[in-house]
């Protein structure tokens, strides 16, 4: 039997508010992310994620694109945060990530958004991009909660998440949904600028996995676990096989895997060859192929 309510309520307002404070001490000096790049944020000092004390959104409405599990028949409520603590050479939203396009607003008005998505009939409210966001995100839900905010919560992220943040998002977040983009080093600082990202991304996702455990979906929709992203890349930058095998060994062999083919070049991607083209056929095979071998099912094959 799944949980009825989301994680948050158990905490109450005061257990929330306390998570908030705690979250935004972190932007002094921040360290909020793994970047650790120590900009005084609480006095307006923008981090390398181009964003200060406030967070900025782009749009916020239903979205009927992401998984099935997520959409249900309500869609999916999205809140789209402009920056990012990555930096993509083929990101496609890089006018959001890292052009910062987007309002700047305060925790009273991100929760009446919460609030609005819930009386469109959302069946959750689906953060994206939150990670240089998230004492942002639990004052709004401080104020959200006691308006009457219901739906499960999930954590939409690049996947280069901070042990010190996530800690203050368990109990908070029922649905961790983190990208998983490289297995090596060398490719994640040459396409994203971070030298250390599978270290820290597979420490994310096992953390995550501790929080929340498999993903579990009741009629057809997710109200609780993780479910991990993997974007097939050309030339087999992304590394899936590897990837695959250690979501089925270090994880869960149940692991809700999305296996995602729609790259296309964008942004500085002709910068990175092969990245100037599309996966090919026989790509996208053998990387189907990687997964099913590591014992995984991919979203949608079950």
């Amino acid at each position: 039997m799944l949980e009825k309510q989301p994680a948050y309520l158990a905490l109450g307002p005061e257990g929330m508010a306390r998570r908030a404070r705690e979250a935004r001490e972190l932007m002094r000096h921040c360290r909020l992310c793994p970047r650790r790049c120590g900009a005084d944020r609480l006095s307006g000092e923008e981090g390398l994620c181009q964003v200060a004390d406030r967070a900025k959104v782009s749009s916020y409405g239903p979205h009927f694109g992401e998984e099935r599990v997520l959409v249900g028949s309500g869609g999916s409520g999205t809140i789209f945060f402009a920056g990012c603590n990555l930096n993509c050479a083929y990101c496609q939203n890089f006018e959001i990530s890292q052009l910062t396009i987007g309002a700047t607003v305060t925790a009273g008005q991100l929760a009446r958004m919460m609030l609005a998505l819930q009386k469109r009939g959302c069946e959750n409210i689906n953060f994206v991009s939150p990670s240089h966001v998230v004492p942002m995100i639990l004052e709004a839900l401080v104020e959200a909660a006691a308006g009457g905010l219901r739906l499960p919560l999930v954590y939409n992220t690049g996947g280069y998440d901070a042990p010190e943040t996530l800690a203050l998002l368990d109990g908070v977040v029922d649905i961790y949904m983190p990208d998983m983009k490289y297995s090596e080093a060398a490719v994640g600082l040459r396409l994203s600028g971070i030298p250390d990202y599978p270290e820290v991304n597979r420490a994310a996702v096992r953390e995550m996995h501790r929080q929340v455990g498999d993903l579990k979906v009741e009629y057809g929709v997710a109200r609780r676990g993780l479910l991990v992203r993997h974007l097939v890349l050309p030339g087999g930058l992304a590394g899936t096989a590897e990837t695959a095998r250690w979501l089925a060994d270090e994880i869960s062999p149940r692991t809700a895997l999305n296996l995602m083919r729609q790259y296309y070049p964008c942004h500085r991607a002709a910068e990175h060859p092969p990245l100037d083209r599309r996966v090919t056929a026989a790509e996208w095979a053998g990387a189907q192929d990687a997964v099913r071998a590591a014992g995984l099912t991919p979203l949608g094959e079950g």
